[in-house]
């Protein structure tokens, strides 16, 4: 009776090891689709693969390809920061619906910026900075609501920024600094309850800051430097209480009065046209500030 259980026994376990053999096989052999391949080929031969810093080898598995990320065998991840892309990012980008991060981040990209980028809605981490893109960013890019970080400075983006900007409510760092933006602010910038840093400067923006910034109360950044603004400084910069960096200098701006609303006891950096002032901020320690270029960028020795 024993040999029999026995014997049963061993011939269970044989067909349960084929079984797991054969998932494992299946596994191995599993790749993301020929489609999402050929689009990442595309952005291969698009930027000039051939001189990239590290390159792809076509022939080898996709999940092998440096910067890329794949999960349950689909391409979700991008990040090909600081690796000598040259060249346009091609449209069909915009069909790998999974992909939640791209950076390309200081690289030498040209030529416009792809609308079909802003059709990716799991896209959580959007990373243009430091390259040569023209276009605008259209009202499509309040379809990105699973966005976290939008960085784009250091380019030559035009045009206003747009209001969809406000439907991103899980943005947390919004950088479009260093680009040909003009205009207002938009009102819907205040609807990004979640900001924590904020980079418009060196733009061509003018007019004044909308009251809404003051909602943004878990704001650490603001560099509105360089622009055209004007008017007063809003009195609801009194209300953005978790402010650590403020740097507001060279614009047009003809009253400073609310400056003296704000709490300046977290404040680090304070840059501001001190002789067009009329305040005197005797309670505020100069001393322990300093000048920055704030411009949340990449640790380029990474």
């Amino acid at each position: 009776m024993c040999n029999i259980v026995s014997k049963f026994f061993n011939q269970v376990m044989k067909r349960l090891l084929t079984v797991v053999c054969l998932l494992v096989g299946l596994a191995a052999l599993a790749e993301v689709p020929g489609s999402e391949k050929q689009i990442l080929v595309d952005l291969y031969e698009s930027t000039n693969g051939k001189h990239w810093v590290r390159k792809w080898n076509l022939k080898e598995p996709v999940d092998t390809w440096y910067g890329v990320t794949v999960r349950d065998n689909r391409v979700v991840g991008i990040e090909l920061f600081h690796n000598n892309l040259m060249g346009p990012l091609p449209e069909s980008l915009g069909q790998l619906q999974q992909l939640e991060t791209l950076n390309v981040a200081f690289n030498n990209l040209t030529g416009q910026l792809p609308a079909t980028i802003f059709k990716l809605r799991k896209l959580r981490v959007l990373k243009l900075e430091m390259n040569r893109l023209k276009g605008e960013l259209p009202e499509t890019v309040g379809n990105l609501t699973e966005l976290r970080e939008l960085s784009v400075f250091n380019n030559f983006l035009s045009g206003r920024i747009p209001n969809g900007i406000g439907s991103l409510k899980r943005l947390e760092v919004l950088n479009l600094s260093s680009n040909q933006f003009f205009g207002r602010i938009p009102e819907s910038i205040g609807e990004l309850n979640n900001l924590r840093a904020l980079g418009l400067f060196e733009n061509q923006l003018y007019g004044d800051i909308p009251e809404s910034m003051g909602n943004l109360a878990q704001l650490k950044e603001l560099v509105l430097s360089n622009n055209r603004l004007g008017g007063a400084i809003p009195e609801s910069f009194g209300r953005l209480a978790s402010l650590e960096v403020l740097q507001l200098q060279n614009n047009e701006f003809n009253s400073y009065r609310n400056l003296a609303n704000m709490q300046t006891d977290k404040l680090l950096v304070f840059d501001y046209d001190e002789e067009e002032s009329e305040i005197d901020f005797k309670n505020f320690d100069f001393s322990r500030t300093r000048m920055a270029d704030t411009k949340f960028e990449d640790d380029v020795d990474k």
